[in-house]
């Protein structure tokens, strides 16, 4: 398996990475307009009060988003590798502790979800 293998529909690794790359500069651009936006309409220190945690909250979800398919990215490489090199698919290339660690997160993902 090569980084052009496709993975699911038609998305390879190779797609997957400038997806990611891709969305990581948009919304870059993006948060910078806003910021921009929002700072012109800071009149007074009860405008910023209100602003400004608007804006940490579009950063940490923006933060926090990059980080899933960053480790999504990882996980295919892994397994990339690991089919490459003839080991067991069913292992990925992961240790038990990372893989008790993804199974954790899948869990606080999907209860904070509901």
């Amino acid at each position: 398996m090569d980084k052009d293998t496709v993975i699911f529909s038609d998305k390879s690794f190779s797609d997957v990475l400038a997806d990611i790359y891709n969305t990581s500069k948009k919304k870059e651009a993006q948060i910078t307009k806003l910021v921009e936006q929002l700072s012109s309409m800071i009149r007074s220190l009860n405008d910023a009060s209100l602003v400004v945690p608007l804006i940490k909250e579009y950063l940490e979800v923006s933060v926090k988003n990059d980080d899933h398919l960053v480790r999504l990215a990882a996980i295919l490489q892994r397994l990339i590798v690991s089919v490459g090199t003839n080991k067991s698919s069913d292992e990925f290339g992961l240790t038990d502790e990372e893989k008790r660690q993804l199974m954790e997160e899948a869990e606080n993902l999907l209860n904070s979800a509901k």
